[in-house]
């Protein structure tokens, strides 16, 4: 396909979204854009969370978004196939369904972050305390290995930035993985890999990334099968690692990883999670009301055979 040709699919990308999606996409303060089945448009702003925008969008409109996008990334998208993936042109995540598996067209269009959040600006901004910071920058610079978790819009992948502007500042080569261009960091020495879905998957790149000479193997997304090869290439010989991961809690999130893991052995190797992750960020919150809540570092396991955890945040006021 021409240069042409392809600047013509994005510009009627750009004119199908709308002046109101087209500005909000273009304002720095918004992170994410959402149509609902029924139409409305919902905005999440940095420092405000999600707000309704009372916009309605007709489903004729929305379908067409999504269809334009399926064209962009040469996808089909129908009543057989009615999810699509993309990475817009901008750089921008694009989720987009169609009816049966909604009640309407629907999408979520994630931006990528305008700046690296500093742990600096989270201490400024009250989301950490300052023996937190500590603890994290101490942790970095000892190449400890870390698991970021939270839920949805938690900010893990911001406080992974944070992490990586951290490790940017020392002389090592860095590989960072993920499925969707999200991570950045300002290393001079620093690969960006990412998956092809159906052909390479996480788990292809991190033993790919073995080979590439890393001092540190940095995921984006932890949800699948390549939890083991992560664990086993931070385990040997490769530490200093960072990753991101859905979990409701720093304990639990080491038992999710066991459910991941078991998607390539049985017996999950509880002993080797011990060894591998050292420390366990929890966010907790979303939009203003995110914030640094656990740090708990893990040292093995207890006499029961469970996660032997510490955690290294101070206890609220009204606990001490």
């Amino acid at each position: 396909m021409t240069d042409t040709s392809e600047e013509r699919r994005r510009a009627m990308l750009r004119t199908a979204m709308g002046p109101v999606i087209a500005q909000a996409l273009a304002d720095p303060a918004v992170i994410e854009v959402m149509v609902n089945p029924d139409g409305s448009l919902w905005i999440d702003r940095l420092g405000e969370g999600r707000g309704s925008a009372d916009v309605r969008i007709h489903p004729s409109e929305t379908e067409r978004i999504i269809r334009l996008v399926a064209s962009h990334v040469r996808a089909e998208v129908h009543a057989d196939n009615p999810i699509v993936g993309a990475e817009l042109p901008s750089g921008e995540r694009f989720e987009g369904l169609l009816p049966p598996v909604a009640t309407g067209p629907c999408f979520a269009i994630r931006k990528p972050a305008s700046r690296i959040h500093l742990l600096a600006d989270y201490l400024r901004d009250g989301l950490i305390l300052k023996v937190q910071v500590d603890v994290l920058a101490q942790a970095v610079r000892d190449r400890k290995n870390i698991l970021i978790v939270g839920g949805t819009s938690s900010g893990k992948t911001t406080l992974a930035n944070a992490l990586l502007a951290v490790v940017a500042a020392r002389n090592e080569r860095v590989i960072l993985i993920e499925d969707t261009r999200e991570l950045q960091c300002a290393a001079k020495d620093c690969v960006a890999l990412r998956t092809r879905p159906g052909v390479v998957s996480l788990a292809d790149l991190v033993r790919s990334t073995l080979r590439l000479r890393p001092d540190r193997i940095i995921v984006g997304e932890v949800r699948g099968a390549e939890a083991l090869e992560m664990l086993k290439a931070w385990n040997t010989g490769h530490p200093g690692g960072i990753a991101t991961l859905h979990a409701n809690s720093a304990r639990s999130a080491l038992y999710r990883l066991e459910q991941l893991v078991q998607e390539s052995v049985t017996v999950v190797p509880r002993r080797l999670i011990a060894e591998a992750i050292d420390l366990v960020v929890f966010l907790s919150g979303r939009g203003s009301a995110r914030r640094v809540e656990t740090i708990a570092e893990v040292s093995g396991l207890d006499g029961d055979g469970d996660y032997r955890m510490t955690d290294l945040s101070p206890a609220p006021p009204s606990q001490r």
